[in-house]
């Protein structure tokens, strides 16, 4: 199973982010835990200086913007 995390204080930038997410790991049909986390505290020990971020696999994969579904996918097929 593939860990995904959207770390943002839940603005719609990270809203965004996380449904893009959501619909990235639907399309492919990929068991994921997908994972908001929204404690500023954990956000800066992460070292995110830009919400929202984006971690796959405990690595930072995007930070300061949303991604696409497409470039999620190709994210998660890497």
């Amino acid at each position: 199973m593939v860990t995904i995390e959207v770390l943002g204080t839940g603005c719609a930038k990270c809203t965004r982010l996380f449904a893009n997410v959501q619909e990235a790991v639907k399309d492919l049909k990929i068991p994921a835990e997908v994972v908001k986390v929204d404690s500023l505290d954990e956000i800066v020990n992460r070292g995110v200086m830009m919400t929202p971020a984006l971690f796959i696999e405990g690595e930072v994969r995007a930070e300061g913007r949303v991604p696409s579904v497409n470039e999620i996918k190709n994210m998660l097929k890497e």
